[in-house]
This record gives C-alpha cells, structure tokens and sequence, in this order.
C-alpha cells in the first residue's frame, strides 16, 4: 500500500497566505481544502451562491482530475454557508453537480474569511471508489 503524501497547489493566494495546499493525497485518499467560489486566475468571486457553488465545484473537479479522480468518488462534502436562507440554493447546485455519489455530508451556517464569498466547500474522495 502506497501511504506516500503528495499534494497539489492552485496558485490560490490563500494557499499561500496560509501555508496550505488545495488538495493532500494519501493513498487513494484525496483531502480537497474548504474551496470558495474564486476564480484563482483572476481572484475574482463569481456573482451569487448558485454561481460560487459551480465555481468551487469546477475548483475542486480540477484538482481531483490532476490525481486521477473525479467527482464520482467523493465520499464526503462539508459546505459552509453564511446565509441560511443560500442554504437550499446551495444544495440543489451540489445535488445537480455530485448528488448521484450520495455523499456523507454536513452542511453548517457559519461565517467565512473571505470576504463576499457566500458559500464554501470541502470534500473527501477515495480515488477508484465510484
């Protein structure tokens, strides 16, 4: 069993800020970081809690493609939201996107650290297991 640990960077200036990467790989154990609706090129926040979900999805779809996984083998999301009422707004962008894995997940109401962002998201996957 390979136990070696890589990780994978999105040249997020919060990665940087913070001394984190996007995504740590165990295994076939993939440790995606709490993502928020950025576009990391450009550092612009996309425009609402519908289009910060996609985008954090797109994110977190990316970085599993560079350790070949996908969204299929996530087998866990935390998702961070600010405003109860984005919740089910939310959630029917995370149904649409990685609902038909039904993953564990938990969601919470909590304040973010980035400023305007409305939606936050975090996941575990297990490469192969979709």
């Amino acid at each position: 069993m390979n136990l070696k640990r890589s990780h994978v960077f999105t040249g997020s200036v919060y990665e940087e800020l913070a001394g984190y990467s996007r995504a740590v790989v165990v295994g076939d154990h993939v440790f995606v970081s709490g993502t928020v609706g950025i576009d990391f090129k450009t550092g612009v926040l996309a425009n609402g809690p519908e289009a910060q979900a996609t985008q954090a999805i797109d994110a977190i779809e990316q970085c599993l493609k560079e350790v070949d996984s996908s969204l299929g083998d996530i087998v866990r999301t935390r998702v961070y939201v600010p405003d109860p009422a984005h919740v089910m707004p939310v959630s029917a962008i995370l149904k649409q996107r990685i609902g038909f894995t039904h993953p564990a997940n938990t969601t919470i109401c909590s304040p973010l650290a980035v400023p305007g962002a409305h939606v936050e998201i975090e996941v575990e996957a297990i490469r192969g297991s979709h």
